[in-house]
């Protein structure tokens, strides 16, 4: 018997879902600040170890590249041995090795460490999701997500403001921040184990519960060939790459670019890369209860994939300070972040009963695979350019790719 069957299934209450959407948007704060504390200081760190943009940019690559690679291993021992004991031990590994990342006094042990935090962080996606599925009501799942998504915008803007203000601005060493964020990363990844219950039963398990609560049939696990078979969801997986490959061409270089070719220096720097995802959240929460009330996630993806792609071209297109601040804030309002809860909760209806750790874990994985290519080719392409522009209109082709593959998806009435 797997050990994650020897749970016992607990109904799940409206206090209890709500302290699951909590603990969950504290999780993706601190995934996300710690993701974006190097960014900012970017030049500082490349300045110390003698590096081109493209070394930068390997520097973020690395960490989302072993970030991807842990998402579908993590996923099953998640749905095997439980999901918030997995949570746990990611939360302490990252949380170490941001400690060690501001202890680095050599580019080579930088990345080491930085890998061996994407390796942590990659225990988060398919179990706490899996987690956060089960427990908060069908009718309020898109809007739950995108609750828990929102912590990516503060964590994103959180994580700008601490290494601008602190290195940019107040002139202190580029570790400071990373080893502010050590210890609260710890401390969370211990509540997940202590506050959260692993199986509940809610609207989703319900029926299947009726089912085989009392014989303990098992769902058989669904391979990851039907899951990357079933046509749905690869639509979904590859809108999921081309959408994640321009919001960390954005996340990642739109503060270097802000200060070396827009011209903006200091706190401001911080301020206006976090208009992105401080957009974001009120575009999550409003297209998240347009898609509970409609039940249509095509139509909402077609209103927003357009207006993301010519808002990314914009950004990098623009020289006018008040237009760019503009098109930051539509593509906040309308990006990654704002799509992101929908297409997680489409994942989610249309994955196969029984692996929906395994299956969201996957759409990560391929999802990531844009931020692991996205932050190096950026700046490969700055370096051969002279220019970071190239790289953003090249994530606008990818967007349209993705926006084409989503359009062969053929919905239900009620998906």
């Amino acid at each position: 018997m797997e050990i994650g069957n020897r749970y016992k299934e607990m109904p799940v209450s409206e206090k209890y879902w709500w302290k699951v959407v909590a603990l969950c948007f504290t999780g993706w704060i601190l995934m996300y600040a710690d993701r974006t504390i190097f960014n900012p200081v970017m030049a500082v760190i490349g300045e110390q170890f003698g590096l081109n943009k493209a070394d930068l940019g390997l520097a973020n690559s690395i960490f989302f590249l072993t970030y991807a690679i842990a998402q579908i291993p993590f996923g099953m021992i998640g749905d095997k041995i439980g999901r918030k004991l997995v949570i746990m031990i990611g939360f302490v590994l990252f949380g170490t090795m941001t400690y060690l990342s501001g202890v680095a006094t050599a580019f080579g042990f930088f990345l080491i460490v930085r890998a061996i935090a994407g390796i942590g962080q990659g225990s988060y996606y398919g179990p706490q999701y899996a987690l956060s599925t089960e427990a908060i009501p069908v009718k309020k799942l898109t809007l739950g997500t995108a609750i828990i998504n929102s912590g990516m915008a503060f964590g994103t803007s959180g994580g700008y403001l601490l290494s601008s203000k602190l290195v940019l601005e107040n002139g202190e060493h580029w570790s400071l921040p990373f080893y502010i964020m050590a210890v609260p990363t710890i401390l969370v990844g211990i509540l997940f184990f202590v506050l959260l219950k692993e199986r509940v039963v809610s609207e989703h398990t319900m029926e299947s519960s009726k089912e085989s609560s009392e014989s303990e049939v098992k769902v058989p696990k669904a391979s990851l060939g039907q899951i990357f078979g079933n046509k749905k969801l690869l639509a979904a997986f590859i809108l999921c790459f081309t959408s994640i490959y321009a919001n960390f061409v954005i996340i990642t270089w739109l503060p270097t670019f802000l200060i070396e070719e827009r011209g903006f220096v200091g706190t401001s720097v911080g301020f206006i890369s976090s208009l992105v995802p401080w957009a974001s959240i009120p575009g999550a929460l409003y297209f998240a209860l347009r898609a509970d009330k409609t039940g249509s996630t095509k139509k909402l993806v077609f209103t927003l994939v357009p207006i993301a792609l010519i808002s990314t071209f914009s950004i990098a297109f623009v020289t006018s300070k008040p237009l760019l601040i503009f098109f930051l804030v539509l593509y906040g309002l309308t990006g990654k972040l704002a799509m992101d809860p929908i297409i997680v909760a489409f994942v989610a209806k249309n994955a196969p009963k029984g692996s929906l750790g395994t299956t969201l874990s996957a759409y990560n994985f391929v999802g990531m695979s844009g931020a692991i290519l996205a932050p190096y080719i950026t700046g490969f392409l700055a370096d051969q350019y002279g220019s970071m522009q190239i790289g953003f209109y090249f994530a606008v082709a990818l967007l349209v790719v993705g926006l084409l593959a989503f359009g062969t998806v053929k919905e239900d009435k009620k998906v």
